[in-house]
């Protein structure tokens, strides 16, 4: 046997290993670019939201984007706190369970229910003292105090779609945990159309419709929010046949004592998880103000971008979710593990072409902002950081999609919300406090903090801890 016919036998076994064939991806597809082309409208309209914000001024876009910080922490502990009780939900449709569905749904009411009571609590009345934490930087030309007055506006205008951001989840959830991803897809295009055209209307004015600022941003988005939620419960009460565990969905709100404590043992990790998870992305970007307000704004227009590019490889990670979830509560292992190997090729891969792609918007982007040059090359920077940083985000979102597939949400925890707090953060704040380093190394050494995150990543898949079935016990 020649050299060449060596490599090539070497070569398969590569692929056949982390590479699927057409069906594979014909079935991910089908999942995957649901969420895509969901997220991607909304990332892309939020992208415009932002640009229009950000047309009124540097002070109403850092009190926005400051605002929108700290919703983030209330959204991702709405679905920290659905998708905990989510990985037993596409057990049980791997298992065939309706009625194990509808427990989970039922759980996940009462818990959004809490959360949206607690953080509308929060927000409401230490909404101010938290928009202040962002605004103690040095002043640079910016005007802290109207910024504070723009976020306080925006704030108590945005507290009114909580409810509709709790029910809406509910619902769409449990679709894509079961594999239906359309329809939440068609749902979030609705509202992002809806909140695009009323942030036109209401931002600037036009059409003998009132110049409301950032108090129209607001509007636009709290109607765009009930919109979706209509959408969503709509179908899904018209459409029983096709999802018989909506049949009696609110027959009962009881769920069974034993599965409560087993919901919970499982869940509240996750919830915990990216509770602080979320809070330490705020403390992050907290640590990053203390350089100034000129990179708060420049920090919103770089996650703006990246958001837009992301979203392929987030999409790879609810199909991580969804699929070797359901294959696990199917019993069916090897496939899950199989799966989960091609799957996170396929989010590394995704993550290199967005990355490059991104690269290029780095000069270009920020000069859509009606801001001063300063943050736009700060956000030009951060925008470079973050395209090369792109492939190791891609590895760690599937990587901890895998791991708590299997319900391992303890292992995930301290994987992703306690590495966040214990490294990433204090190593943010002693480089702003203790160093003069410019504000974009400190990002870019924060970011290169997560290739340990990735060594104990590839370490715990290799053992495969997370390879279980928890519906079938």
């Amino acid at each position: 046997m020649n050299s060449m016919e060596s490599g090539q036998l070497n070569k398969k076994p590569f692929l056949r290993r982390y590479f699927g064939d057409k069906a594979f991806y014909k079935m991910v597809l089908g999942v995957a670019v649901p969420i895509m082309i969901q997220n991607g409208i909304s990332n892309f309209v939020s992208l415009l939201d932002n640009i229009m914000v950000g047309q009124i001024g540097t002070e109403q876009m850092s009190g926005v984007a400051i605002v929108n910080q700290l919703i983030f922490i209330f959204f991702l502990c709405m679905f920290g706190g659905l998708s905990g009780v989510g990985i037993f939900t596409s057990q049980y449709y791997g298992f065939k369970d309706d009625e194990g569905i509808r427990h989970t749904f039922r759980y996940k009411f009462w818990l959004g229910l809490i959360i949206v009571l607690v953080a509308g609590t929060v927000l409401f009345f230490f909404g101010s003292q938290l928009i202040s934490l962002y605004l103690e930087g040095n002043e640079e030309g910016v005007d802290p105090v109207a910024a504070l007055g723009y976020g306080k506006d925006y704030l108590m205008v945005i507290l009114i779609s909580l409810p509709a951001i709790f029910v809406g989840q509910l619902y769409s959830s449990t679709l894509r945990e079961c594999g239906m991803t359309r329809i939440p897809m068609l749902a979030g295009v609705s509202a992002v159309v809806v909140n695009l055209a009323l942030n036109y209307l209401l931002i600037f004015g036009h059409f003998g419709f009132p110049k409301l600022g950032v108090v129209g941003a607001a509007i636009a988005t709290v109607i765009s929010r009930y919109v979706e939620m209509l959408i969503v419960m709509i179908w899904c009460i018209r459409n029983k046949t096709r999802c018989p565990f909506f049949r009696g969905i609110f027959r009962t709100l009881k769920v069974p004592g034993h599965l409560v404590a087993k919901f919970f043992r499982t869940g509240m990790p996750i919830l915990v998880n990216e509770g602080l998870w979320s809070v330490g992305v705020a403390m992050l970007a907290q640590a990053y103000s203390i350089r100034g307000m000129n990179v708060v704004a420049g920090q919103n227009i770089a996650s703006t971008i990246n958001n837009i590019f992301n979203v392929v490889f987030i999409a790879m990670g609810d199909a991580v979710a969804i699929l070797v979830g359901q294959a696990l509560g199917a019993g069916e292992l090897e496939k899950a593990k199989d799966w989960a190997r091609k799957l996170i090729m396929a989010g590394i891969i995704s993550g290199l072409v967005m990355g490059c792609a991104m690269l290029f918007t780095a000069s270009g982007f920020p000069k859509l902002y009606n801001t001063n040059e300063q943050a736009r090359d700060i956000a030009s920077m951060f925008i470079i950081v973050q395209a090369v940083a792109m492939v190791k985000d891609a590895f760690l979102h599937c990587s901890y999609f895998t791991l708590r597939s299997g319900g391992k949400t303890i292992i995930t925890f301290l994987f992703d919300s306690v590495f966040m707090l214990a490294v990433s953060v204090p190593v943010a704040y002693l480089l702003t406090n203790l160093t003069d380093l410019p504000v974009v190394w400190i990002f870019a050494l924060v970011h290169a903090a997560d290739l340990l995150k990735c060594l104990i990543g590839y370490i715990l898949l290799r053992k495969g801890v997370w390879v279980k079935n928890i519906v079938a016990t």
